[in-house]
């Protein structure tokens, strides 16, 4: 169905009408501010269109891949043998455990993953799902991709193509702000609206969405201001962002970041331990947005951790992960040397910091030489690394407009749905690139945005 749509839909780009489809995405992009630092966010003519049999699907595998999740997070607060597979720094040990006040270690989430590729290069309709990294801290996307939507759909060619099929839009807003109400509502035991702080470093190339976000909040008659975290202050029981007394932290700025520039004893981290203000996501986050929580999922030493139906999903849609370590384990069916292993199979295998973003310090095997992939791996035994079979990544074609025309190239996308109270799948983030990193923070990349798609 959704490759049906995808030539309909490039079927009716004449140059013309292209044209007029260009002209409307680019003011649309500069009067809604959607731009990540300086770079426009949607840069082809055509959304994501995905088949209801492949959304469901990534909802109903997504579930229990959480369920998971969940276990090895609970294990790994009661067991420090389990904590320890993790990787958490001294910090983190001491960060993790504190009460958030609700029940949720990420309220809110984003699984990254792709429809892996079958046959000329695409995606297997509703199968072959890889879910390759979780971030359980600070997902960002929602805000962007609710505005894209609103965008495409008063595009000439949208129009157009909606008279033949029926477009479902998988706005993610609402999900961010309910999960950021149940969570105040939990913590402060009293049915009250909370006064909302976005807070990031004044300069991330975000900023763009956290203006979406304040006016949406607004919309929903929520007070809401942006402030960076070292202009927020602690005083007499209350986090003041100026005169504005702060309830209720959207935390998009990263826990490691927090503590290197403000310190443990920072005004943020005093009022969150204090309980003077409700944070969304806690500290318990850190655990499961390590990337190692793939590794510790997928490991044969923890099987006794999950249920059958848990232990069938990871199998299916959590690619091969290990922590990088001296150690024999069990690899297709057979038992290996780790280190050797990897060593000698570079074209198999990425290696990722355990705790980076943005496509920081990954290394894809069969892009690099010899002599870096060994450089990579002596630097993932002195810090925590993991490292992660290599999956085969979808392509689709997409519309760009040059020079007046219409020109159709691959790109490769992923996958990402948003998670909600760390327990179900709800709205999808797709991001195209050219390189098989696939991060518009990497620079390579663009956003799109996302619909299930039905033939009328």
């Amino acid at each position: 169905m959704a490759h049906d749509a995808i030539g309909a839909y490039h079927d009716l780009l004449t140059d013309e009408l292209a044209a007029d489809s260009q002209a409307q995405l680019d003011d649309q992009q500069r009067r809604r501010g959607l731009f990540f630092g300086d770079r426009p966010l949607c840069t082809v003519l055509r959304p994501r269109f995905l088949s209801p049999a492949q959304y469901r699907h990534a909802q109903r595998r997504g579930a229990i891949v959480l369920s998971a999740f969940a276990k090895a997070h609970a294990a790994a607060l009661a067991t420090a043998d389990v904590r320890e597979q993790f990787g958490l720094w001294e910090w983190e040990e001491r960060l993790v455990g504190l009460d958030s006040g609700f029940p949720d270690s990420s309220p809110t989430g984003r699984l990254d993953a792709f429809f892996e590729r079958g046959g000329a290069g695409r995606p297997v309709d509703g199968h072959g799902l890889r879910f390759t990294e979780y971030n359980a801290e600070t997902p960002a996307g929602a805000g962007y991709g609710d505005v894209l939507v609103e965008v495409f759909d008063g595009l000439p060619v949208m129009r157009a193509f909606a008279r033949r099929f029926e477009l479902r839009p998988l706005p993610a807003r609402a999900g961010v702000m309910r999960a950021l109400l149940d969570s105040y509502t939990s913590w402060s035991g009293r049915r009250e609206r909370p006064r909302i702080a976005i807070l990031d470093w004044r300069e991330v190339p975000t900023y763009n969405e956290f203006v979406i976000f304040e006016r949406y909040f607004a919309s929903q008659g929520l007070d809401c201001v942006i402030a960076d975290p070292r202009e927020v202050e602690y005083r007499d029981g209350r986090l003041m962002a100026g005169d504005f007394h702060v309830t209720l932290i959207y935390k998009r700025v990263l826990i490691s970041e927090l503590v290197e520039r403000c310190g443990l004893e920072g005004d943020v981290i005093r009022a969150v331990r204090e309980r003077a203000v409700c944070m969304v996501n806690p500290f318990a986050c850190k655990i499961l947005h390590k990337k190692a929580s793939l590794a510790v999922l997928s490991d044969e030493r923890n099987a006794d951790l999950f249920s059958a139906e848990e232990c069938e999903a990871i199998a299916e849609h959590i690619p091969w992960t290990r922590t990088v370590e001296e150690r024999r384990t069990r690899f297709r069916g057979q038992t290996i040397d780790l280190l050797p292993y990897v060593r000698e199979h570079p074209d198999q295998f990425v290696l990722k910091p355990n705790d980076e973003y943005g496509g920081k310090g990954i290394l894809l095997g069969w892009q690099v030489g010899d002599g870096a992939w060994e450089e990579g791996l002596r630097a993932a035994l002195t810090e925590p690394y993991i490292v992660q079979q290599r999956i085969a990544l979808p392509t689709e074609a997409y519309p760009t407009l040059v020079d007046g025309r219409v020109y159709v190239s691959d790109r490769m996308f992923d996958t990402a749905p948003f998670v909600f109270h760390s327990a179900y799948v709800d709205g999808c983030l797709t991001r195209i690139a050219t390189d098989p990193l696939l991060n518009v923070t990497a620079g390579g990349g663009s956003t799109v945005p996302t619909y299930v798609v039905e033939e009328r």
